[in-house]
């Protein structure tokens, strides 16, 4: 993945607040294909199954939030002293936004999945 460009160093660091943002639509969008891969396989279901009575549905929010801290914490360490273009980080985190809102919703799910 290409790493965005910094802003002018005079800029306050704002690599923390960046990457917590970054990861916020990281972590929705991992919900919508989790749910879906759930949803359209067997055995990503039964992997998923943490939790008899919820379902799958235990697995694909236990793992969306696991991997939306990862993607935090990474992020955070690795943008701590810089100054990112926050306008872009947040852009393509609200993409990510909606393309996990898409993802979650069934009839949207169920086409792609072929049903």
């Amino acid at each position: 993945m290409k790493e965005l460009k910094q802003v002018p160093q005079n800029a306050a660091a704002n690599g923390p607040i960046a990457a917590a943002v970054f990861a916020c639509g990281f972590g929705c969008f991992a919900l919508g294909v989790l749910a879906v891969a759930g949803d359209g396989s067997k055995s990503v279901a039964a992997a998923l199954n943490f939790y008899n009575p919820a379902g799958p549905l235990s697995g694909v929010t236990s793992v969306a939030i696991a991997l939306w801290l990862v993607c935090w914490a990474v992020l955070a360490s690795r943008w701590r002293n810089k100054s990112m273009a926050f306008g872009k980080v947040s852009a393509f985190a609200f993409l990510l936004l909606a393309l996990g809102l898409l993802l979650t919703f069934p009839p949207f799910g169920d086409l792609l999945l072929g049903r």
